[in-house]
């Protein structure tokens, strides 16, 4: 089989990357099927519809994950490479919340370097034996990844901590971008090298794999394809500042499922891509889904859990017990504070010890009552920044000890060693109180551990010498700047920086009644227990079910270069409308009706210049002086500024402000909709938007003659928003019984005349045709906002009308590739000017009179 290597992306990136070896050969691709393994390389096929054909297998999920749950030591006899699995792995555990037939399959690096001459044998080893693809990045390129990148330049980030000076975290590094998304390539390409894409469910793991995404969509259109971030995600603020922000956000949105542990954190990711992309996002049925270009991307909100089988096994473990013994006899007398964090400057660890020291400045009763036990685990990053915070650590817990130790107590007693399972079991369950005082952590397990192992097992009962009926209690002081606090009800919520408020907690903690301990203790215990790593796992697979069901129903294919690719997920219905088809069917026909948007349709949308160029008025002047044709421009734009811009087009129609207004040529006077003739409600809405716009800084309100827009697109997005919503509602209510619709559009907030619309127009321009003796044989509708769905549902209703001799040839046409009540669309404004060009050439000009079936609004009101 042919070797995807990360060759295959190089053109997705720009910039020189690293040189990357390949790998020696590719796995063999897991069949399912008895057949023969194709050399096809799957990139090849990118339109979205002819990946590989599912095999009606048993279902796989493909689990990513910066390292592999093994753990790796070389046999010191025969120098051979032993692999065992991580039983402490959430990304083994994960696998108890999935169905006993799924089959799981693990992509990730090993925690040791294999030379590359045993690469090949280690990677055939590990497939066969343990289900996993290692991917065996370089040595240069994981250091560069991992400690450059990932852990200097994301996880700072993440963790609102900005490099505002040189000795205050490391800048944006180019080069380390690159390493890293080589990294993520590399990672793509052993995907690739083991899916089924048609029928596994690919998920990935946490920010090292962020633009992950972007390769494996680009590659199969629909795969199935699952993120969840287990670090905080920053205020748009922060994250704001990373150079490469809108390639991780493109790569998140080419998930179908994104999760997240807490809803502040997907909050925060939905105001980036608000603020950054411009996408809004709505609640779908109870889900939170973004319209991403027609594929729907759901945002999933659910903490992850603990195992509980893991937890209380070790729990009955015999040197669990011994140690439980020792730590008893130890601290006998004493109240027992537990303390468990990684070595990082976000740990909080100085900010607990200083909360420790004022606790026994403030009740002296305390000292030589109360012991912090604090545990540190192995720094997972380097840096100056870890050396420090460790050195602080240490001179605090000195000098504490030293003011108010004696040779018989210590109030503060450091364990930095590597620390077996046995032993922080046995912690957790002797200690009354456990304080994670976190200044920031994404999620943090420990209290969720510490509770489980503080309800025991009836073999730990033993050992400690109770009922196994006898109640239990528990104390928690979590910050509540980390993910597992909002579920944690019964917990003692503090802010880190306060110590006084810290220390206070603390006493709180170890004086409270046992009574109310019992039942913090329950209430906690019960969510622990139910929601574990396996239903986690379980509702994560379950959703990602759930946003892939409508993979099929709908076309794909894919735009945009380097990591800024997506794929357009729309109707199988919907395609680009060519040139060359509608010019045939123009050709051939002879009473032809025209209907066009003029803002975002004929004149760009970004443009400053509002008035249609040269070419424009060229091309609509050729159009409308064909005798065959009824060319009508229909905007939301006052009357004034078209007849005035559209001058020179002496045929053509105009309809204003949304139909309010209508002509049929430049020498037909401006005929009034009589449905919208009292607009005595313009004095009640001018106030209420006036009122909007003074709280609302950087809005506007844009006056018409029958209509008033509040416009929002210069004001803070999020608050832009939020004001928008609100004055909707309040417009409403006030207009409850007023013959006015108020409409929310883009950027705006719109009030009209009750009976006023775009396919209003459309409607009485084809009735008038029909009626006039000539009933349209060819009608094109093109427009690229909400306003102008209403035209296209319009013709599709009018054309379906028995009284025609012979059902027209349709042409409903949207400006940018979008769901859409249209089934053609073109890309941009552009596109059209190109389509006109093409029909305006395809035109036999000749003057021609005013058209006969020109009638006034009240002839057929």
């Amino acid at each position: 089989m042919a070797s995807r290597t990360c060759a295959n992306f190089l053109h997705l990136v720009s910039g020189d990357l690293l040189d990357i070896p390949q790998t020696p050969r590719a796995l063999p691709r897991v069949m399912t099927v008895p057949g023969i393994i194709s050399d096809v390389d799957y990139c090849s096929s990118n339109d979205g519809d002819s990946d590989v054909t599912s095999s009606g297998c048993r279902e796989r999920k493909i689990i990513v994950a910066n390292m592999l749950p093994l753990h790796a030591k070389r046999d010191a006899e025969t120098s051979e490479w032993r692999f065992s699995w991580d039983e402490d792995s959430l990304r083994l555990q994960l696998k108890d919340g999935f169905s006993p037939e799924t089959e799981v399959i693990y992509v990730g690096s090993l925690k040791v370097d294999i030379d590359a001459s045993e690469q090949e044998e280690v990677a055939q080893k590990l497939l066969e034996e343990f289900n996993c693809v290692p991917t065996f990045l370089p040595q240069d390129l994981q250091k560069k990844f991992y400690l450059g990148f990932c852990k200097q330049q994301l996880w700072p980030l993440f963790h609102y901590m900005l490099p505002i000076c040189p000795d205050h975290g490391d800048r944006f590094d180019r080069f380390l971008w690159q390493a890293y998304v080589s990294a993520n390539k590399i990672f793509a390409d052993k995907v690739m090298e083991v899916i089924n894409p048609d029928d596994d469910y690919v998920w990935v793991h946490d920010y090292h794999l962020m633009v992950l995404p972007t390769f494996l969509r680009k590659c199969f259109h629909r795969i199935k394809l699952g993120f969840f971030l287990h670090s905080p995600f920053p205020s748009s603020e922060i994250y704001r500042t990373l150079p490469v922000r809108d390639e991780i956000l493109r790569g998140l949105l080419n998930c179908d499922l994104i999760g997240f542990h807490t809803f502040d954190y997907a909050r925060h990711f939905l105001s980036c891509c608000s603020r950054m992309l411009g996408l809004d996002y709505e609640s779908k049925r109870g889900h939170i889904g973004l319209d991403y270009f027609g594929r729907t991307v759901f945002i999933k909100i659910l903490p992850v859990g603990v195992h509980m089988g893991r937890l209380e096994s070790v729990l009955n473990l015999s040197s669990t017990a011994c140690k439980v013994k020792e730590i008893q006899k130890l601290f006998e007398g004493k109240k027992l504070i537990l303390g468990v964090d990684d070595m990082d400057i976000f740990k909080g660890i100085s900010l607990k010890l200083l909360a420790v020291e004022q606790l026994l400045r403030q009740h002296p009763d305390l000292q030589g009552k109360v012991v912090l036990v604090q545990i540190v685990n192995p720094a997972r990053g380097s840096g100056k920044d870890v050396q420090e915070a460790k050195k602080e650590t240490y001179l605090t817990a000195k000098k504490i000890n030293e003011v108010y130790g004696s040779p018989n107590y210590q109030p503060v007693i450091l364990i930095d060693r590597p620390v077996p399972r046995f032993e922080k079991s046995a912690y957790y369950a002797l200690a009354e109180c456990c304080i994670v005082n976190a200044v920031r952590d994404g999620m943090n397990l420990v209290p969720y551990k510490y509770i489980v192992c503080r309800q025991g097992t009836p073999f730990m009962d033993e050992a400690l010498g109770i009922k196994s009926d006898s109640s239990r209690t528990s104390m928690l002081v979590v910050s509540e700047f980390i993910g597992c606090s909002p579920s944690l009800s019964g917990a003692i919520r503090v802010n880190p920086w306060d110590i006084d408020a810290v220390a206070e907690a603390l006493n709180t903690a170890i004086t409270i009644p046992e009574s109310e301990k019992q039942l913090r203790h329950e209430k906690h215990y019960r969510y622990v227990s139910t929601h574990d790593v396996a239903y986690w796992a379980h509702s994560f697979a379950q959703d990602l079910e759930r946003a892939c069901q409508d993979h099929y129903s709908k076309r794909c294919w894919g735009i945009g270069l380097g990591l800024g690719f997506r794929v357009v997920s729309l109707s199988p219905s919907f395609r680009r409308l060519g040139i060359d088809h509608i010019v045939s069917s123009y050709k051939r026909t002879n009473r032809r009706a025209i209907f066009l948007d003029y803002d975002g349709t004929v004149v760009p949308e970004a443009s400053i210049i509002k008035t249609p160029s040269p070419e424009v008025i060229s091309i609509l002047k050729t159009l409308c002086d064909d005798p065959k044709n009824t060319v009508f421009i229909v905007s939301g734009r006052g009357r004034t500024s078209l007849s005035d811009w559209l001058a020179p087009c002496e045929m053509l129609g105009i309809a204003a402000e949304h139909g309010y207004f209508i002509r049929w040529s430049k020498d037909s006077e401006w005929e009034t909709s009589p449905v919208g003739a009292d607009l005595e409600w313009k004095r009640i809405v001018e106030p209420v938007m006036s009122l909007y716009r003074e709280a609302t800084d950087g809005s506007s309100i844009e006056t018409k003659e029958s209509a008033l827009v509040w416009h929002h697109k210069d004001a803070d997005p999020d608050f832009g928003s939020c004001q928008a919503k609100e004055l909707l509602d309040h417009l409403e209510n006030v207009l409850a019984n007023e013959p006015a619709v108020v409409r929310r559009g883009q950027h705006i907030v719109e009030v009209k005349p009750q009976g006023v619309s775009k396919g209003l127009v459309a409607e009485k321009v084809l009735s008038r045709m029909v009626n006039g003796g000539k009933p349209p044989d060819f009608v094109m509708c093109v427009g690229d906002d909400k306003s102008d769905e209403d035209m296209f549902e319009s013709i599709l209703t009018s054309v379906s009308n028995p009284s025609l001799p012979v059902a027209p040839e349709i042409f409903a046409c949207t400006v940018g590739r979008k769901p859409s009540k249209a089934k053609y669309y073109l890309d941009d404004a552009a596109d059209v000017l190109k389509l006109l060009q093409g029909l305006a050439t395809a035109t036999s000009s000749k003057p021609r009179c005013l058209p006969e079936i020109q009638v006034s609004f009240e002839s057929t009101a």
